[in-house]
């Protein structure tokens, strides 16, 4: 999954408050869990080119992994596909010369599979709305699939924006109600309803499973309850799980030489969490001193993916890492290590952080950020989880050089 870059964003994301004019787009409610985060993953896909591009892909069985569907589970992939295209999306905001604008779209303007691709679209206005980091309520998958009610993981979607704010500033009931995706229902009209069968169990869950604590504040007319916010606190026991935007790689030596390098945004962040700062930087030392590379990223990468060059950590050139025999093992985590480089940045991104979550104990996470799909103690899980992905991946894999797949 894929983090906002931190140097586009503006005003209150930035800043650390809101203002008023901060736009926001409200999503029916009414769209069920798994479906709420297929079209969490399926943005967070496409937001890198969301203007620029006019559809995106996917690879299905990722996709179906990515938001807890069996992998081979297409037929409750296409329904929810389906609920996402007939879904609708409203606005109604402000725009850069102070002219109100409200707009609605379906939250899809068409899906399709084929051939174990998932191809998708959004309406050129919607995608634009999308694309601003006002908009833009990044969603951490590692906390989404911690979320067992629809109607939670919806209120933790709409606090999330205003993290930084600590509230969420007054919503009138119709619209909480409209958010949860009750406003069709003369029962939730009742507060005393709304609060047992709505506010009170989606609370009880965000503060249970995701990075942030929130309280409902109501404000009442005479002895009605008119307007509801929340009040919203860091989740000390799950800070873990809070969003890296990036802060703090961006701002160490490294990253600076590997953006100069040619190293995108994306890719430099990825390797400092998965390799170490002083790791990369011996690398970045040791492709300085050759003088005859033509291409000095390319070449990094593959220091750090075969562990060449730098002292201590084996064969200086890629001819002499590759030469001799190869273990069993070692021929497997060659297969991985291919699986890998074949997969586009975003799916690796994705790859990583849904293995990450299914990773039970503290140690066998940490070996895996720090040593990614090398990682010994996380060896055969790693094997089980390609192999998921990748049917037949490991056959006829032993003695002798790693295969590429086919």
């Amino acid at each position: 999954m894929d983090e906002i870059p931190r140097e586009k964003l503006t005003g209150a994301l930035r800043r650390g408050s809101v203002k008023k004019h901060v736009a926001a787009i409200h999503v029916s409610g009414k769209l069920t869990l798994l479906q709420r985060k297929l079209s969490n993953v399926l943005l967070l896909n496409a937001y890198d080119t969301l203007t620029q591009a006019r559809s995106f892909q996917m690879d299905a069985r990722t996709l179906c992994l990515m938001v807890g569907y069996n992998s081979n589970d297409f037929e409750t992939l296409k329904a929810s596909l389906r609920g996402l295209a007939e879904t609708v999306a409203e606005w109604d905001m402000l725009d850069e010369a102070g002219q109100q604008e409200w707009g609605v779209s379906s939250l899809l303007s068409y899906a399709k599979l084929k051939g174990g691709v998932c191809e998708y679209a959004y309406s050129p206005a919607l995608a634009e709305k999308l694309a601003d980091p006002k908009v833009f309520a990044l969603i951490n998958l590692n906390i989404q699939r911690r979320f067992t009610s629809g109607h939670a993981l919806a209120l933790y979607e709409n606090c999330y924006r205003f993290h930084r704010t600590g509230s969420t500033g007054w919503w009138p009931l119709e619209t909480f109600r409209r958010l949860m995706g009750v406003d069709d229902s003369s029962y939730y009209e009742i507060y005393k309803h709304l609060n047992a069968k709505i506010i009170k169990p989606a609370v009880a869950e965000v503060n249970r499973a995701s990075n942030i604590v929130i309280a409902p504040e109501t404000r009442k007319r005479g002895r009605a309850v008119t307007d509801i916010r929340f009040a919203i606190k860091p989740n000390p026991q799950l800070a873990i799980l809070d969003l890296d935007d990036g802060a703090g790689h961006r701002r160490a030596p490294v990253y600076d030489r590997l953006r100069a390098m040619g190293v995108s945004d994306r890719l430099a962040r990825q390797w400092m969490t998965q390799h170490g700062e002083a790791q990369i930087a011996g690398k970045l030392d040791y492709v300085d001193a050759q003088s005859d590379v033509k291409s000095p990223a390319r070449y990094l990468a593959a220091a750090l993916r075969d562990g060449y060059g730098g002292a201590g950590e084996g064969p200086e050139r890629p001819s002499e890492a590759l030469s001799g025999p190869v273990s069993a093992r070692a021929a497997r985590l060659g297969r991985v290590q291919a699986l890998v480089a074949q997969r586009t940045p975003t799916q690796r991104d994705a790859d990583k952080r849904l293995f990450l979550t299914s990773l039970d104990s503290a140690a066998a996470r940490a070996d895996f950020e720090r040593h990614g799909w090398m990682s010994a103690l996380n060896a055969k899980a790693i094997l089980a989880f390609w192999e998921d992905l990748y049917p037949g991946a490991f056959d006829g894999v032993s003695d002798g050089a790693p295969q590429r797949p086919g």
